[in-house]
C-alpha cells in the first residue's frame, strides 16, 4: 500500500499531475462541487498509476486541497 500526500487544483485547463518537493500536485477540470474534483482525482491517479478506481481511497481531506490519498 503506497501513501502519498496531494494538492489538488480544481478548475484546471487540463488534467496533469506535477512532482514537486515529495509531494504530487494534480490539476483536474473538475470544479471542487458535489465531489466532482475527488472523482476526477481518482480517474487521473488511477490512469497514471494504472490501478484500478476502486484500488485507490482519499483517507484525509474530503473537502480539502490537501489530500492524503493510498493506492493498493
Amino acid at each position: 500500500m503506497k501513501k502519498l500526500t496531494i494538492k489538488v487544483i480544481p478548475n484546471a485547463k487540463k488534467n496533469q499531475i506535477i512532482e514537486a518537493a515529495g509531494q504530487l500536485k494534480v490539476k483536474v477540470t473538475a470544479p471542487a462541487v458535489d465531489g466532482k474534483a475527488n472523482k476526477a482525482l481518482i480517474e487521473l491517479l488511477a490512469k497514471h498509476f494504472k490501478v484500478k478506481k476502486n484500488a485507490i481511497s482519499i483517507i484525509q481531506g474530503q473537502t480539502s486541497r490537501n489530500k492524503v490519498v493510498t493506492i493498493d
